[in-house]
């Protein structure tokens, strides 16, 4: 049986290729970006400029089939965690994040992370493997269409995050090309700046950032002194804090954009002011977004959150030295879709087969236990 290439998985580039090589006119890609990427309407009826013939053609090449939404929960704050199966019967987690002005998709790079940040949920999974271009596209073509059909018609995701399950860095070039085709302005159309990468600080990757579409990149940081953050972080003990910062000077960053420092926030551990003095001496202020994540707690972390006034005490004293600092809100915890609380244990009730999962074993699914 020939296994079909996903129509997702091409590039504008790519895309068009095909179509010159195969004598389609260039009708047919602008059809196939207005319906199944910009509208995500999988009704093949509904594409009358192309016609059956080649509509044949293409179905035979490659498969309009989107991965599987598994499972969904809802939190009480409105944000939803979706388990997304894959076709090898892996799977993933990717979590929609509701604001006033917008609906965030925080996606997966890896099934698992071969990081290992103490702190992370899915760092205790390990690493199975990386995600193939299609498959990162898929999580958010998936989740809009499960919204489009059982939430409301005009349901958009309107921003992405890579901040979802692996290391985005450690899966350059299936996130490289997954990142082109979110920014196809005649597809998906995502703006640039709605598109942010989050590592933990592969340096010679992020040497190499001048390779990747101009899109937000954020720094997992969380610790101003080498030996707590190689605590936290063992990739530190290779990438330390020298090294990542004299990587990111040569980041090429447009008028008033910044790189967001990701800071999360350990009781007891760093959130002192000493802390305060550390940030102050290691972020070049012109450059620098810190964005402040309290520790969002999970079955078995050693660590706690810090009291909502000491969180609020430790950015009152970075604003006073000048810095832009926010808070990041905390989302979907009951149903552990918040940051770092990502982990997929599906595989450990019923391996997802590709095709269909027993009644059991959603029934038995519970993400928050």
């Amino acid at each position: 049986m020939t296994i079909k290439r996903p129509i997702y998985d091409l590039t504008p580039l790519e895309l068009s290729s095909f179509c010159k090589e195969n004598d389609l006119p260039d009708f047919v890609q602008a059809e196939l970006d207005k319906w199944f990427f910009l509208k995500k309407d999988l009704d093949q009826s509904k594409w009358d400029k192309i016609s059956k013939e080649r509509m044949k053609f293409l179905n035979e090449k490659f498969s309009f089939e989107l991965p599987k939404v598994v499972w969904q929960g809802l939190s009480s704050d409105g944000t939803r965690k979706f388990l997304i199966g894959l076709s090898d019967g892996n799977s993933v987690e990717a979590v929609a994040i509701p604001a006033k002005d917008r609906l965030t998709l925080c996606i997966s790079s890896q099934v698992g992370c071969a990081i290992g940040c103490t702190f992370c949920h899915t760092g205790t999974q390990g690493l199975t493997r990386n995600l193939k271009a299609h498959e990162i596209t898929g999580q958010f073509l998936a989740v809009s269409q499960w919204l489009i059909k059982n939430v409301s018609p005009t349901s958009r995701l309107s921003n992405i995050v890579f901040m979802g399950q692996g290391e985005p860095l450690h899966n350059f070039q299936n996130v490289k090309k997954s990142v082109e085709i979110f920014l196809n302005p005649n597809g998906i159309a995502l703006s640039k700046t709605k598109v942010t990468l989050s590592t933990s600080g592969l340096v010679p990757q992020i040497e190499k950032w001048e390779e990747f579409p101009d899109i937000n990149v954020a720094i997992s940081l969380h610790a101003v002194r080498d030996d707590l953050r190689s605590q936290l972080m063992p990739i530190n003990k290779r990438h330390d804090l020298k090294r990542l910062f004299d990587a990111l000077k040569n980041i090429p960053l447009k008028t008033s954009r910044r790189i967001t420092y990701e800071y999360l926030m350990i009781a007891g551990l760093n959130d002192q002011q000493q802390d305060i003095d550390g940030l102050c001496e290691l972020l070049p202020k012109k450059r620098s977004k810190i964005n402040l994540i309290p520790f969002n707690e999970y079955p078995g972390s050693d660590y706690k959150r810090p009291s909502d006034e000491q969180v609020l005490w430790f950015q009152d004293q970075l604003h006073k030295q000048g810095f832009t600092c926010t808070i990041r809100v905390t989302k979907g915890d009951d149903i552990l879709a918040a940051c770092g609380q990502l982990k997929t244990e599906f595989e450990k009730v019923n391996k997802w087969d590709g095709d269909r999962v027993s009644p059991k074993a959603i029934e038995t699914y519970q993400p928050n236990e």
